[in-house]
């Protein structure tokens, strides 16, 4: 599975510019759209600006630079009206026909206030003036599912409660994701970072001065955002007929019924399959611990789609496992299987002192935001 750093599905390999760290074609894009885009609410960094002269010298690495760091395809800005840091998406009707319609959908009543919705907010939608066709979706910043690491088995089963949740609430209505992979779904970072992080160098602050700090999942329990519905379906229930459409491969490229792209295929057991084998890859075959999940995971990417649970069996299951997992199991620390002996007793040592204190000030074992 394809893994970034950055911040939702971004990172395409950015043409060249002009000078070392200069603007590349896509950026001038955006720059050319400056103007709109203020007119609109939104703000570019710094990088973006007419008067913007590099802060480095030629014998300089410009990316050491807070307006060195570059893009390709997705925008960062500020929305002046209350300085939230947002995402800017430029997406083509006629490439991704659906996605406006399932995130309106999935923004709107009755779906916006059920408790199993994790769609990312979605702020905006603008057409830019001078592309038919070309739209921005305006979306908070997020980080990656991962970013910060998880501690404890109780902030994981978190993370898979909402995501099983939200993906069958997307099921009970006929839409199916067909890309829910570690790419797109994403943290929402709302209580977690008292300051700002940079949108490029997420690791680092935004005023590039230092590393940022953050608190842990148990300290501000979070939600977890699905992101990039551009290979999304609706499909309209019809009575004995099951939903068929081409294989559409998105950042997981082991779905089993994706091997012949000529193929009709049900897109519903291809959402269970990309999130057990989110579950195998990213916890699984990464933490010590996880053997309580193997039957249900080993079950969810079955290679035939017919004998994978639905989702509303996935949830089922889950429910009775989380259920039967103790305090202790809970809040007890990931542990890396490629971790040295040594490295682990020391992040024990902090674990144990910040377990002492969720216990004291009666945290729960599992966050749930």
């Amino acid at each position: 599975m394809a893994r970034f750093t950055l911040n939702p599905e971004f990172l395409l390999v950015a043409p060249r510019a002009d000078f070392p760290g200069g603007l590349n074609h896509i950026e001038k894009w955006w720059v050319k759209h400056r103007d709109w885009l203020q007119e609109c609410g939104y703000t570019l960094r710094r990088r973006y600006q007419a008067d913007w002269t590099p802060s480095w010298k030629p014998e300089d690495f410009w990316h050491h630079f807070e307006d060195g760091q570059t893009l390709t395809r997705v925008m960062d800005g500020t929305r002046t009206s209350d300085g939230l840091h947002v995402v800017m998406k430029k997406i083509s009707d006629s490439q991704t026909p659906h996605e406006v319609e399932v995130y309106q959908r999935m923004t709107s009543e009755p779906l916006s206030s059920d408790p199993r919705n994790r769609t990312a907010p979605l702020l905006d939608i603008l057409q830019v003036p001078d592309e038919p066709g070309k739209r921005l979706l305006i979306m908070p910043l997020l980080r990656p599912l991962d970013s910060p690491q998880f501690e404890t088995f109780g902030e994981a089963i978190s993370l898979f409660t909402q995501i099983f949740e939200a993906i069958q609430l997307m099921h009970e209505h006929h839409i199916a994701h067909r890309d829910c992979t570690y790419n797109n779904i994403m943290l929402d970072p709302s209580g977690m970072f008292p300051i700002p992080f940079h949108p490029r160098e997420i690791d680092r602050r935004r005023d590039w001065k230092g590393k940022v700090p953050h608190l842990t999942r148990t300290q501000r329990p979070t939600r977890y955002f699905l992101i990039d519905f551009g290979l999304s379906g609706i499909y309209p229930p019809e009575e004995g007929v099951v939903p068929l459409d081409f294989p559409t491969p998105g950042g997981d490229k082991t779905v089993p019924e994706h091997k012949n792209e000529l193929e009709l295929c049900n897109p519903f057991p291809v959402d269970v399959y990309y999130l057990g084998n989110l579950i195998r890859e990213e916890f699984i075959w990464k933490y010590h611990g996880f053997e309580f999940l193997y039957p249900l995971v080993a079950d969810m990417v079955a290679d035939d789609p017919s004998k994978r649970p639905t989702m509303d069996e996935v949830v089922s299951r889950f429910k009775k496992i989380r259920g039967s997992l103790s305090s202790w199991k809970l809040r007890s620390r990931l542990v890396r299987r490629k971790d040295w002996a040594i490295v682990s007793l020391y992040k024990s040592v902090g674990h144990w002192y910040r377990r002492l204190g969720y216990i004291v000030t009666r945290k729960p074992a599992i966050p749930d935001a």
